[in-house]
């Protein structure tokens, strides 16, 4: 994937911001033109590519591994399988071993992602949606002491209106979501041009909703999975073999930063991330190895 390619980032924020930002944001706050959409930002010519330090891999059960989230108990993580593995979630440690693991009680359609609320609540991303036809989008909330006990958050996009659309606006497959304020982010993976990262907002609360479009990132590749860092002021967009790092002293400042990218070229299918401190991130591939990246 080329590097010269220019990013934009326009956003429109109405979310609050979290704990770690300390800080409220205003609806309307980002765009005071009324445009639904705020100006842009050129992005800085990316650096060098970085070393990403391979230190494990993912235990031989645990296959395809498709996100990455940190677990309750310190220095471990959560991942699990893409569509069509069985609705089980793994508990490893930084170096790929498996501790623990257990079943949802959910089907899994097509399981990308999984974020956490301070609270200890957990939302697992059921929106991977190759095709953009899915109609039956979900994120699954639970909690690991009872992953018997579930709720669902479903939703649609207010822009999509066929099912499938034309190649070229197939941009409703979502593989990175994060739960902040209140909201949880889904963050589209555009297999129609590979160029627009659209950021929606759902309630975190069980409900069927239409999901509220909030803004587009201008990204030349596809997602896969997004982390926000313990101090709330790194935002971390994976993507296919690079990844994106936005840096604020609040949510709006986050998602309104020019993107700095971090190339990962070499580490095969990178599919999940989290943070295992406030500079050090964790970085999964569907082919099963770990790696460690500092920022």
């Amino acid at each position: 994937m080329t590097t010269s390619h220019p990013l934009l980032l326009a956003a429109l924020l109405t979310a609050a911001c979290s704990p770690a930002a300390n800080q409220t944001d205003q609806a309307g706050q980002a765009g005071q033109s009324g445009s639904p959409l705020a100006a842009a930002q050129t992005v800085p010519a990316p650096p060098a590519p970085t070393n990403a330090r391979r230190v494990g891999t993912l235990a031989a059960g645990i296959r395809e591994s498709s996100g990455l989230c940190p677990a309750p108990q310190a220095g471990t993580f959560f991942t699990f399988g893409d569509n069509g593995q069985p609705p089980v979630v793994f508990r490893v440690d930084a170096t790929g071993h498996q501790l623990g693991q257990f079943t949802l009680a959910a089907k899994n359609h097509d399981w990308e992602s999984l974020s956490r609320d301070g609270a200890g609540n957990y939302y697992l991303g059921d929106c991977g949606n190759n095709n953009a036809d899915r109609q039956n989008l979900v994120l699954v909330k639970f909690r690991p002491e009872n992953p018997a006990l579930v709720q669902k958050i479903k939703f649609s996009y207010p822009d999509q209106t066929e099912f499938p659309p034309a190649k070229k606006q197939r941009n409703f497959d979502c593989e990175a979501s994060l739960w902040h304020g209140g909201q949880v982010y889904l963050f589209t993976k555009d297999r129609g041009q590979q160029a627009t990262c659209k950021v929606y907002t759902v309630p975190d609360q069980p409900g069927t909703y239409v999901a509220k479009l909030i803004a587009k990132i201008a990204l030349p590749g596809e997602v896969t999975d997004a982390a926000l860092s313990p101090d709330g002021r790194r935002l971390v967009l994976l993507a296919r073999q690079e990844l994106f790092v936005l840096e604020g002293n609040s949510w709006e400042q986050l998602l309104r930063a020019a993107p700095r990218r971090v190339g990962l070229e070499g580490a095969g299918q990178t599919e999940g991330v989290a943070f295992k401190d406030a500079r050090t991130l964790l970085i999964s591939t569907e082919e099963g190895s770990l790696y460690e990246l500092g920022l």
